[in-house]
């Protein structure tokens, strides 16, 4: 190790002082060649032959030299400046020939860089919380294994237990979701918020950046005295107003205007709250607005209302943590009924967060990964065909002295600068990228708002670019290590043309590209038919001219009848517009409402657990008339139905197919909350609609008259006769005239609402009909570049053939058969990968399988068909070979 260590610190040595060392080097090798010619000498050499004697016992003077830099000093420091200037003079004598190269690997590059941005600000960069690592989300699961019918909280009762009793947990603390309105003259504004308990900011680490947070004396049955309000939200609604500490704020539907005490840090968003994932204004990946402390009320400690985030003890892992909770809520279950049927499981947060943008974005990186290799190994090829161009500099750089490591570092640094200048494109590339993405994924990668192109790009573009530089300059410079000086200056035959080795090397890089190639397209494939099974199916309801947007009445209860009932008869009187209404659970939105539910002829539940819970959906008359919604029996909901009628409903076909299989379910009950409530009195049967995902067939849906079930926020639905986008200055006219105060907001159309469900799977298309196009460009470029070599090295060949009879079709038929085995190897390589990688994308399919053998036919045949096209060229070329000329 110390003789190791010693020869180390030698060779650093040995960086600098270098012109001392050459001189002590120089002579003393002139002391030795002088030795040696009077030794010869005085064998009776006359004095000039004793030299030349002198010079060929001694051997390369030149040779010797570098090899005692090289051992002096590391192996790459000694001429990596002067192999760099050496390479940027070549590379700038070729200008066409570097863009070409640089412009390829910038591809590559820029597509795979602006990924990894988007992996890196979404996945890899941690929530705001200390040590996120050891939090855990406990969700509850049913014991027997079933799935259940709707997400269930936990009881206050039972995780204010773990707290005290589980010593695996630091610490357990409970939150919901919640949502409300700040009341403003000119338009109130939603604030998304969350209710916590105590020990909540404790147990995650969070800080104000403005105030205080909550303290003890904050917490308390009655009203909200203080609250929190979140960075993002203080700069948007009071734009960064440090005097608003202290101050009083108006919230709808509180009795009493609490007092904002502090700012919390920027960043802090959501955690999950299942239950209330159908709300409206639900995104968990949003930056909280509002933070409300909140007491478990002793009155209701058993309702299973509270999600619940733990933080593990150092050195405890999630399944020690798990089997402890699992544990304590056996004996819970056992000392009272209420609990039965459910037990805890744990999950990590980190990994909860980043679910839905590791399931988009991986898939996505691989396809960006497959095009930076096919990019590589363009580059290798242009970088090959430049070496066998340079074959005979090569062999006279050797002949005169030059190191065989010497060679290939200078023939690496070439690539590097290539790669260097490639990975600068490729940044630029990549930022415009990253924007790009930014607008078209929408709502398909979560916290994309937080995400900036900055030093993560860079960071990613140059280490790509050195990653790049080895790839595709190891081929170019082992062939130049490798070279034997004798042979390329025995045969000094045209420059440019390739051996039957280098020949068959390119065609291996041809086949591999055209085998990435053929995967990325199957990818777009499969994506591209499964949005047309998506557009094919009936949806059940229509979206063409249908406006939506988000009405609330934030003053009170008293005025929320009237006000949306004078609001329905102003719109409705708009020109243009045919009908409106009213809806809480617009389709394809994600709202609904779970509620449990007693059955006319199902049996009563024996525990909790199997309970019935179906979504529903609350809407005023007409709504199912503007949304072609066909009433199959029965009749509508009237403006009648109010809160001084009975309770009605309007269920769908596949409520009746699950529960009155036999009969009508027109005339049956269904009690919401326990038997011992009001019955609800089923009046109409509308069709299916696949109203959650257009992906999903069609679940069992209940309707209740908005007039009897009082939905807080809503949508209201216009139908219009022409785009709906013309009327909505009108339609917020006459809903402020109403009330000026009254929430506006997520204003959109059907249509628009419908692009968004789909948004995951159509950023997945577009980005891979992306990367597929690329991809087919560079290896189409690839193909034509090898056929072309093989007629430029087989000239004499083709010649001979002609000399000696063949014909110009035979010609063309042995080099096109050269391209149809090319591409034919690199499609079937590419389809066996395609059945691999296709896998990854089961999760964006619809009525696709991933090995569908319809789109690996057509994508197989269509480029087949492009990459014959792309070797016609090279082949007619062959067919015009003149011997006379070849053979000359």
């Amino acid at each position: 190790m110390t003789s190791w260590f010693i020869r180390l610190v030698s060779r650093i040595r040995g960086l600098f002082g270098q012109e001392g060392a050459n001189s002590e080097f120089d002579l003393e090798t002139e002391t030795h060649l002088q030795l040696l010619t009077e030794r010869f000498v005085r064998q009776g050499m006359d004095p000039k032959d004793a030299w030349s004697a002198a010079r060929r016992q001694f051997g390369n003077a030149t040779l010797l030299r570098q090899r005692h830099r090289e051992s002096r000093t590391l192996l790459f420091f000694p001429n990596v400046f002067q192999d760099l200037r050496y390479g940027l003079r070549m590379l700038s004598k070729s200008p066409a020939f570097s863009m070409i190269a640089a412009l390829t690997l910038a591809l590559g590059i820029g597509a795979t860089s602006a990924v990894f941005s988007l992996i890196q600000g979404v996945l890899l960069t941690p929530p705001p919380y200390h040590e996120p690592q050891q939090l855990m989300l406990i969700p509850s699961v049913r014991t027997d294994g079933q799935k259940m019918d709707s997400p269930r909280g936990w009881a206050a009762q039972q995780w204010m237990e773990w707290n005290e009793k589980a010593g695996s947990f630091q610490g357990i603390a409970g939150y919901n979701w919640t949502f409300n309105f700040l009341i403003r003259n000119d338009g109130s504004q939603s604030m998304q918020g969350m209710e916590v308990s105590k020990d909540y900011f404790r147990l995650m680490g969070l800080k104000t950046a403005l105030g205080h947070s909550f303290d003890d004396s904050d917490f308390g049955q009655g009203h909200v005295k203080s609250i929190l309000i979140g960075y993002e939200f203080w700069q948007r609604a009071f734009g960064g107003d440090k005097e608003i500490i202290g101050k009083t704020v108006r919230i709808s539907r509180w009795d009493s205007s609490p007092v904002v005490i502090g700012v919390t840090e920027p960043g802090v968003r959501f955690l999950p709250s299942p239950g209330a994932a159908k709300e409206p204004n639900y995104d968990v990946n949003a930056t909280v607005d509002l933070w409300v402390p909140a007491d478990p009320d002793p009155k209701s400690l058993k309702s299973p209302d509270w999600n619940v985030v733990g933080r593990l003890r150092d050195g405890v892992t999630p399944q020690r943590g798990q089997q402890e909770l699992a544990a304590l809520t056996a004996r819970e279950a056992s000392a009272d009924k209420a609990f039965e049927g459910f037990s805890p499981t744990l999950e990590s947060l980190t990994d909860e967060m980043n679910r839905d943008g590791r399931r988009i974005l991986l898939p996505l990186l691989g396809a960006a990964t497959l095009v930076l290799l096919i990019a590589c190994g363009n580059a290798a090829a242009l970088l090959l065909v430049r070496g066998l161009q340079r074959q005979q500099e090569y062999a006279v750089r050797i002949a005169m002295g030059m190191g065989r490591i010497g060679l290939l570092r200078q023939v690496l640094s070439e690539s590097f600068l290539l790669a260097i200048l490639g990975g600068t494109l490729g940044v630029g590339l990549a930022v415009s990228a990253v924007k790009v993405f930014k607008v078209i994924a929408g709502h398909a990668v979560p916290r994309l708002d937080g995400l900036t192109a900055g030093w993560a790009v860079l960071g990613w573009g140059l280490g790509l670019a050195v990653f790049a530089a080895f790839f595709a300059g190891a081929i170019p410079a082992l062939r130049a290590y490798r070279l034997n000086p004798m042979e390329v200056l025995k045969d000094a035959g045209p420059k440019g043309t390739a051996g039957i080795g280098e020949r068959r090397l390119l065609r291996g890089v041809a086949m591999l590209q055209t085998a990435l190639t053929l995967a990325l397209l199957v990818g777009a494939g499969l994506l591209i038919r499964t949005m047309i099974k998506i557009a094919e199916v009936p949806s059940g309801y229509n979206t063409g001219l249908i406006l939506t947007m988000t009405v609330t009445e934030v003053q009170s209860r008293a005025n929320w009848g009237p006000f949306h009932r004078q609001a329905l008869e102003r719109v409705a009187a708009l020109p243009g517009v045919q009908y409106a209404a009213f809806a809480w659970g617009v389709p394809l939105t994600g709202n609904n409402w779970p509620a449990s539910m007693d059955i006319e002829g199902q049996p009563p539940p024996a525990k909790e657990s199997d309970t019935i819970a179906l979504p529903l959906r609350a809407v005023t008359p007409d709504y199912f008339k503007l949304m072609g919604m066909a009433l199959i029996d029965g009749r509508d909901f009237r403006s009648t139905d109010d809160d001084k009628a009975p309770t009605v409903a309007i269920v769908n076909q596949a409520f009746t197919r699950r529960y009155f299989p036999n009969g009508n379910s027109v005339g049956r009950k269904l009690w919401l909350g326990g038997r011992n409530r009001p019955a609800v009195q089923i009046v109409g049967e509308i069709v299916d609609g696949r109203t959650d995902d257009l992906t999903q067939a069609p679940a069992p849906e209940v309707y209740l008259p908005l007039w009897q079930a009082n939905a807080f926020s809503k949508h209201l639905v216009v139908r219009t006769m022409a785009d709906p986008r013309t009327v909505v200055v009108e339609v917020e006219r006459a809903l402020r005239s109403v009330d000026p105060t009254a929430a506006i907001e997520n204003v959109k159309t059907l249509e628009q609402i419908r692009d968004e469900s789909l948004a995951a799977r159509t950023f997945a298309m577009q980005l891979l009909t992306g990367f597929s196009v690329v991809g087919s460009v560079l290896t189409l470029v690839g193909i034509y570049g090898v056929i072309s070599l093989s007629v430029v090295s087989r000239r004499r060949e083709l010649a001979i053939r002609s000399a000696v009879g063949a014909q110009q079709s035979d010609i063309r038929r042995l080099i096109f058969g050269e391209g149809i085995r090319l591409i034919a190897g690199g499609v079937f390589a590419g389809i066996a990968l395609a059945v691999i990688l296709s896998r990854v994308l089961r999760s964006f399919l619809f009525e696709v399988q991933p090995s569908d053998p319809v789109t690996f036919i057509v994508v197989a045949a269509l480029f087949v068909g492009v990459g014959l096209l792309a070797c016609w060229a090279p082949v007619r070329r062959a067919g015009k070979v003149n011997p006379l000329e070849a053979l000359r």
